[in-house]
């Protein structure tokens, strides 16, 4: 055995030879470029400790959040017919699925999952925005369904968290029909009386917008998420002006009514349990305690002194009314008094009769 050869050389080589550093240990914010570990992102939720921006999370991530101690159940979805219209651009739409499906380990874009939050029973439908853009195909559009008829199974508030590029090319016409589909599955949870609140979150663009993301009873954004319909370069090369700062962002919508609230996201969950608890009442906690009524107010008399009950009607004396002043006659003069006192009345020449 060569000692040289088996041990001096490996122990020389272990000297000056650069271990591999596992690749998801540090994570680069996408802002400020900073470079955050791996454990202190994962306690700040994702949010930069730096500039504060919010990364996106997937839909698992989203649900252990949310719900309480992490006790959630996944619901499976229903199967949808795989590439409808045998669709093609660089790669076919099949290996594209199989590829996010692979990579995600989802079967699409959405998950739909139900558990409590608070103590609330709750339905939580999210999005995946690592499954091709969370692009709204007929599984998504299926899926909200599902999830609309399991709140209003369970008599259950339904929260939706979007973060969609909007419709998916690959499925044509039948992706823009999942708008008016998911249309209707908000209608069935709003008729049942049941709370339907929309999380929107980075980013939340397309027929996504168009649809079920804007009508919910109450829009709660999480900061610095885009959220609208066309692209902003898109815009501006079609109406041909600069766009404000900050323009499609959830503070700016905030500013002009279209978002309710803007949350960050460490006071997500205990926002919308604040919102379900307060939606989720039957009636008021305390006691309703009727007002007095007020007494109604006598009608004005035109007598000196309102009659008492010991004091008859006949011993009220009434002041006389003022005389209604002369009216001259033909051939008289009436000259003005001073201090407001009765015109007197002199004669004049009368013709005889």
């Amino acid at each position: 055995m060569n000692w040289l050869t088996n041990f001096v050389r490996p122990k020389i080589r272990a000297l000056y030879t650069r271990k591999e550093v596992p690749d998801n240990l540090w994570h680069k914010c996408a802002n400020c470029e900073a470079m955050i570990f791996h454990r202190d992102l994962e306690e700040n939720l994702h949010v930069c400790q730096h500039c504060g921006f919010h990364m996106r999370l997937d839909a698992d991530k989203r649900l252990k959040m949310l719900f309480d101690d992490d006790d959630y159940h996944v619901i499976e979805l229903p199967k949808v017919p795989v590439d409808p219209l045998r669709f093609r651009d660089q790669k076919r739409y099949t290996d594209r699925l199989k590829e996010a499906q692979a990579k995600s380990g989802k079967n699409d874009a959405i998950q739909v999952a139900h558990g409590r939050m608070g103590g609330i029973p709750t339905v939580i439908a999210a999005f995946d925005f690592g499954f091709m853009g969370g692009s709204m195909g007929i599984a998504v559009g299926e899926g909200l369904l599902a999830a609309a008829r399991l709140a209003v199974l369970q008599e259950a508030p339904l929260v939706v968290v979007p973060s969609s590029g909007g419709a998916r090319m690959q499925e044509g016409i039948l992706s823009l029909m999942q708008m008016p589909r998911s249309t209707i599955a908000v209608q069935m949870v709003k008729e049942a009386g049941l709370p339907y609140i929309v999380v929107l979150t980075d980013p939340t663009t397309g027929g996504v917008t168009a649809s079920f993301a804007m009508l919910g009873d109450l829009h709660i954004a999480e900061k610095g998420a885009q959220i609208g319909f066309a692209g902003a370069r898109v815009i501006e090369d079609t109406i041909r002006e600069t766009l404000p700062e900050g323009f499609q962002r959830s503070e700016y919508l905030m500013e002009h009514g279209m978002v309710d609230m803007v949350v960050h996201r460490k006071d997500l969950r205990a926002t919308l349990v604040r919102v379900l608890d307060l939606l989720g009442r039957p009636g008021p906690s305390a006691e309703i305690v009727p007002l007095p009524k007020p007494e109604a107010e006598a009608p004005a008399m035109t007598a000196k002194a309102a009659p008492t009950e010991a004091e008859p009607l006949e011993a009220v004396e009434l002041e006389p009314a003022s005389p209604a002043p002369a009216q001259p006659q033909s051939g008289e003069t009436v000259e003005p008094a001073p201090n407001g006192a009765a015109a007197a009345v002199t004669p004049g020449d009368r013709p005889e009769r």
